[in-house]
Parts: structure tokens; sequence; C-alpha cells
């Protein structure tokens, strides 16, 4: 099943994909382009995995890593499918990165990989804008480079983690303008996510809603004002995301 969360009429609902509509909270049919996008989930602790997959660590000049790169992000940075994101007039290159977002289930501590898929709710699709003008070092990205609003849409569903047989075989795409300019799969993930769960719940307790961003494989093009960005994930979905410069999202 697809899930999602929209505003409508005044008011937050919870809503599933019903034969091409929507279907409310409190049983409303509606059409997707008449209602507000949110985020499927409201994110708790969100953790990002910074090249995990050797292809985007190559493109970047940086080694793979010999353990999951993790970093935090902070709620200001999440918009929903057919939001904006905000370009900073001074920077020079500002590249999207499509990503199998992982939704957790239930308190999970010290979970052996073998367990892990027990502890997920389900699947979204994320793009984790980042700002190479910000890049410091290898342990990227930092606050600047992935914690700015409006950087990183997600959404627009979340699919049961029953519904998808197998997370680690499927195919990620971005389209710039209805131009093919990343193409990959999870297949290619360095740390699996048994293996990052196992990781992280190792040292401390992941939480319902907590969300595991896991990386982004090669292809990542500058992007500019007026682009029109679609990252999609194969049996998850496929989230629309607009570049707008600086003076449009302080007037807005």
């Amino acid at each position: 099943m697809r899930r999602a969360r929209i505003a409508y009429g005044g008011a937050i609902h919870e809503a599933i994909e019903w034969e091409g509509y929507l279907k409310l909270d409190d049983g409303r049919i509606v059409e997707e382009h008449n209602v507000s996008w949110l985020t499927p989930i409201e994110p708790r602790t969100v953790f990002a995995l910074g090249l995990n997959y050797a292809d985007h660590a190559a493109e970047l000049a940086f080694a793979a890593p010999s353990e999951p790169l993790v970093f935090l992000k902070g709620p200001n940075t999440f918009i929903g499918h057919q939001a904006y994101t905000c370009r900073p007039s001074d920077v020079t290159y500002m590249h999207y990165e499509c990503e199998l977002a992982v939704i957790i289930g239930e308190t999970a501590r010290n979970v052996k990989r073998e367990n892990a898929y027990k502890y997920i709710k389900g699947y979204s699709v994320a793009n984790d804008y980042a700002i190479r003008d910000y890049l410091e070092n290898y342990y990227r990205p930092n606050l600047r480079v992935k914690n700015r609003d409006t950087c990183t849409p997600f959404g627009p569903w979340i699919v049961d983690m029953k519904d998808i047989a197998d997370p680690m075989n499927l195919k990620l795409t971005t389209h710039v303008n209805n131009e093919l300019v990343q193409e990959g799969t999870t297949a290619d993930m360095i740390f699996d996510i048994p293996s990052i769960i196992e990781y992280l719940s190792s040292f401390m307790t992941l939480s319902e809603n907590d969300v595991i961003l896991t990386g982004t494989p090669k292809g990542s093009i500058d992007t500019v004002v007026g682009d029109v960005v679609v990252t999609e994930v194969e049996g998850i979905g496929r989230l629309v995301n607009t570049i707008i410069g600086e003076e449009s999202f302080t007037n807005a």
C-alpha cells in the first residue's frame, strides 16, 4: 500500500493511493493535483549515509569508506512532493541526490542484520541536495552542505515494507527538465540496509519514524533556478521538485 500525508480543505490528512486518486482518512476521494503534499511521515531522527555508492565516492574523488559514514539532518530540511528548493545566490554547484529512504517502524536496539527488516515500517524517496562549494573534506557533508532549509524533498509516498520484495535491487533515476541525468541501483550500495541498521542500533536506540537516507549513485550535475528535478526509485515513487532563487524564497 502507498500512503501519504497531505493538506486539503484546511486540514492535514492521512491518505492512500486509490485508483489514480487519493482516498483521505475521512473517506473522501480527491485528485492529486488538488492537494498540497507533505512529507509522508514527520521525520524523527534522520541518518544520512555519505559515500555509500562506490561510483559516487569516485565521482567526488574520495575513497570509499570502510565503515558507514553517517551524518544527521534537521527537520527544517524536509519538504514534500511538488515543493520548492532554494538555491543560494552565491553558489556555483548545487546537485541533486536520489536516495532510497528507509523508515523505522519500531524501537530497535542491538539488531542483528538477519533480523533488520522486521524493524522497517516502509520506504520512500528522498532528494538530498548538496552544495559542492561548501564541501570541506572527507568527513562531509558539513552543516552548510546538508542542513539548509528546503534542501531535502521527501515523498510522496511511504510504501509498506512487505510490498517491496527486494529493496536491495531497485533502480534509481533522476531527470532534470525531462532529461535522464542519473541512473543506478540499490544493489551497488557499499553498506546494505541490514548492515546499516545493525551498525546504528549497535550503539544507539532507533525509534519509530526515524529515517535512514541510504546514499546516492554517481551522476551528479549542477542544477539552476527553474530546473524541475524528478527523482524516482523503482516501486517506491516519483518525487518532483523545482529549484527557485533566494529572492523568490525570501518573498514566499
